[in-house]
């Protein structure tokens, strides 16, 4: 049976089965693909009440993805374009606070492994951990913390 001979229910399973899923985005991805005479919502709905969509699932699958990589202001901006639900957003980040500074010690360490020898390389560090979401505060302690602690 090829793919596009799945029923909704079909695809949003197969979807599911891939990774955790948020119904916004089941929606968005499902909606070019509704037939004549089909409700998407229904569909959904049917998921949703067999618990195959999971609002807490999809956002601890993605902390575990990528809290490793990503500062908590890109980790927000992930969550929130899967359409969840700003709660579970802001006790997801809150999650995150207490973490972001080894975090981003450990993604610094993994990219550059030795502090900057001039300004230059420096700024380009910071710029690197900026880019991965994490606040600027943290990233200034995370490479001052990496080249204090190579000096001792």
């Amino acid at each position: 049976m090829g793919f596009t001979t799945l029923s909704l229910k079909g695809r949003a399973l197969r979807l599911l089965g891939q990774r955790e899923h948020s119904r916004a985005e089941l929606l968005r991805k499902l909606s070019p693909h509704v037939q004549e005479g089909e409700d998407l919502n229904a569909v959904l709905d049917d998921l949703q009440s067999k618990d195959f969509i999971n609002e807490a699932r999809v956002v601890e699958s993605v902390l575990h993805r990528r809290a490793g990589r990503l500062g908590a202001a890109r980790i927000r901006q992930e969550l929130q374009s899967k359409g969840l639900g700003a709660e579970a957003v802001q006790d997801a980040v809150a999650q995150l606070q207490g973490s972001e500074l080894e975090r981003a010690r450990e993604v610094w360490r993994r990219k550059f492994g030795e502090p900057a020898t001039d300004p230059q390389t420096r700024a380009k560090h910071m710029r690197f951990l900026l880019t991965r979401g994490f606040s600027g505060d943290v990233v200034r302690r995370a490479v001052q913390g990496a080249e204090a602690s190579d000096e001792e």
